[in-house]
């Protein structure tokens, strides 16, 4: 497991990401044993699976105009699947919008998903989900909300509890970013700050939105410990968190992870990825595929043949659709509902407004 004599050796200044597989899966150092039994290990495989799945049958839902746009999760499933086995019911999840088993894990339902990216607001009430906040669409917005969360955790005595926030790196360039480490680490708030290095935000590639090393070096300006991490690395990720969250509930205060990854699929739906970088490029870092690096291990280590992985496919595509059927069939969205949550008592400037727009649905019939 990952200890605190690592975080000298993996000092950011150093540059040297925390990876415990190569790109075929097998362990990097002979003697390593993974913290996670077979069945657990199995069980992210699957998960893992289901993600990308479920992912990719998002991309041709909205293809097939039955959704509105869409941002793949194609090829950063293992740092989600990591977060969402160490996430507990407890924890905050403060999401970006490109963390879909991370969701799954925290209790959000696919149904919820889907209605949330056919522009149904239902989609957000996460009902089973405990703990959890809306997508962020403001990008880094969210970590002024989870650095404030985990003001409140300590404020309220709260043990074992910590934050968990998504962003991307082009999220980092915000000043949103910074003003939420420099307020959780001034704090002490538990906060795990969890930023998901996928080389490009929208078109604009890493090498353009900073000059420093890596991401994770920001941290050091903050005083907060971090780590740079290859984010396509199942265990990696999954010691990594297991560390911060530990790190972060045992009073040590916020902890920062550079997960580096590739965003193997367009920005959006409405991306066109061809535009700004190389089939060379896309052909490297599919190498390091987490789905396909998980199996490797799986492969090396005895575990399982995944003999059955096609039949397993085609019963979670029975569920994923079965799901977005749901999905279609849930009620409109009632007009009360988008002016009645923002105060006690509706004011007059609200009220003209409801009433302009029932007009308005009046007139189109």
């Amino acid at each position: 497991m990952f200890d605190y004599k690592a975080l000298d050796k993996y000092d950011p200044i150093k540059n040297k990401a925390f990876q415990l597989l190569d790109d075929a899966g097998k362990p990097l150092n002979a003697k390593w044993k993974p913290a996670l039994d077979q069945e657990q290990i199995l069980k992210a495989y699957k998960d893992l699976l289901f993600e990308r799945t479920a992912d990719q049958m998002a991309v041709s839902y909205q293809r097939q105009g039955r959704m509105f746009t869409y941002p793949p999760n194609l090829g950063q499933e293992a740092i989600h699947i990591a977060a969402g086995m160490v996430t507990q019911e407890q924890d905050w999840l403060v999401p970006a919008f490109r963390e879909l088993g991370a969701w799954l894990a925290k209790g959000v339902s696919l149904r919820e998903i889907f209605l949330y990216f056919k522009g149904q607001e239902d989609g957000s009430r996460f009902e089973k989900a405990k703990r959890m906040l809306p997508v962020s669409v403001p990008i880094a917005s969210q970590l002024v909300h989870a650095a404030g969360l985990g003001y409140a955790i300590n404020y309220n005595k709260e043990k074992d509890t910590a934050v968990f926030a998504y962003v991307g790196d082009g999220g980092t360039s915000e000043g949103d970013f910074h003003e939420a480490m420099n307020f959780a680490a001034v704090w002490n708030a538990p906060v795990v700050f969890i930023v998901q290095n996928n080389q490009f935000a929208i078109s604009v590639p890493l090498a353009m939105q900073t000059k420093s090393i890596n991401i994770a070096v920001k941290g050091i300006a903050y005083n907060i410990d971090s780590l740079l991490v290859d984010g396509n690395d199942f265990f990696a990720m999954h010691e990594a968190l297991s560390f911060a969250r530990e790190h972060a509930v045992s009073g040590k205060g916020p902890f920062l992870i550079e997960a580096r990854t590739y965003r193997a699929g367009a920005h959006t739906t409405s991306d066109d990825p061809s535009k700004y970088r190389s089939k060379e490029e896309e052909a490297h870092w599919a190498e390091k595929d987490p789905l396909k690096r998980l199996k490797g291990y799986i492969k090396h280590a005895g575990l399982d043949a995944l003999n059955d992985e096609e039949q397993l496919i085609k019963q979670f595509k029975k569920h994923i659709d079965s799901e977005f059927e749901a999905a279609e069939k849930h009620p409109e969205y009632p007009l009360e509902d988008v002016f009645g949550y923002m105060y006690d008592e509706m004011p007059d400037e609200l009220k003209r407004q409801k009433n302009n727009y029932e007009n308005y649905l009046r007139g189109a019939k």
